[in-house]
């Protein structure tokens, strides 16, 4: 029987795929508050930033996943956001979902975006360069700034309703130049943008409600805090008046007594002088010379 022919194995190429290299994520700090982007993170960047501020690991895999649901996770120390908003797609020409992974901490705040949000990225971009903005910004805490982030996204939302408006504008024009043929494909395009849009914005709402109770708590703590610096402040103030009137009336205290002793009705030695009137009064301005100048040296004053 004749030996089958023996099939040669070829050599595999064992050269070794490089791993891409770490990014930095951006990060911009003021008035204790620390902002940080990063765009679709890996995993060896999400865990770094895991590792610094000293997140749950489940919420790690929740950002390296393909797509979660909307959701707002609480802990005692931080909150984790999970939101999507609608991002055209020009190469496909049709409406996709954007998450933003949001870590919101009392002094930080981490955006991670599975892919680029525009206002995000422009919002930290005029904090970077604008330095009247970013203390603005910063000086109300986290919750402020996070509430800034979502504000220019869902403001960006619009401009997409108002593209689709547009195009059941164009769709109704069409309708009346008989272009049956265009107008259903068209139509059935339209559709799926409305659809697609309100898959991604309905299941925002409670998330949001979640979210804004959070934001709130976060400000009537800012407005705690700024209650009491400024009670404070005026306990300070009240402080520096009570102690000012202190030392005017232990000054006067014994400039009163010795007018009082020699403005008694009894006669002194140098009774009815202007050698007594000019003794008396040089001993009163010994007298306050001497207690500003112990009150200068306790640094009262």
């Amino acid at each position: 029987m004749p030996s089958l022919p023996r099939i040669r194995s070829r050599s595999r190429s064992t050269r070794e795929v490089a791993a891409p290299p770490v990014r930095q994520p951006a990060e911009v700090s003021a008035n204790g508050l620390t902002w940080v982007l990063l765009d679709a993170p890996a995993k060896e960047e999400a865990t770094t930033l895991a590792e610094r501020f000293g997140w749950h690991p489940l919420d790690v895999e929740d950002v390296l996943s393909k797509r979660q649901r909307p959701k707002v996770d609480e802990y005692d120390d931080y909150r984790f956001v999970v939101l999507h908003f609608p991002v055209y797609d020009k190469n496909v020409q049709r409406l996709n979902a954007g998450e933003l992974d949001v870590f919101l901490g009392p002094d930080y705040l981490v955006t991670l975006p599975t892919v680029e949000l525009l206002p995000v990225t422009r919002l930290f971009q005029r904090v970077q360069d604008d330095p009247e903005l970013r203390d603005n910004l910063f000086g109300k805490g986290s919750g402020y700034l996070l509430y800034h982030v979502l504000d220019d996204l869902f403001d960006y939302c619009f401009p997409i309703l108002d593209k689709i408006g547009h195009k059941l504008d164009r769709i109704e024009d069409d309708i009346d130049e008989d272009r049956f043929e265009e107008v259903v494909r068209d139509i059935s395009r339209a559709k799926q943008e409305i659809i697609s849009y309100r898959k991604i914005v309905k299941p925002q709402r409670p998330t949001l409600r979640v979210l804004e109770r959070d934001v709130l708590d976060n400000y009537k703590e800012v407005v705690e805090a700024l209650e009491t610096t400024n009670e404070s402040a005026l306990q300070h103030r009240q402080n520096d008046v009570l102690r000012v009137l202190t030392i005017f009336s232990v000054v006067l205290l014994p400039l009163t007594l010795i007018a009082s002793i020699f403005g008694m009705n009894v006669h002194f030695p140098g009774f009815e002088t202007a050698a007594a009137f000019w003794v008396m009064l040089g001993a009163m301005a010994g007298v306050l010379i001497a207690l500003l100048a112990f009150f200068r040296y306790k640094r009262f004053f």
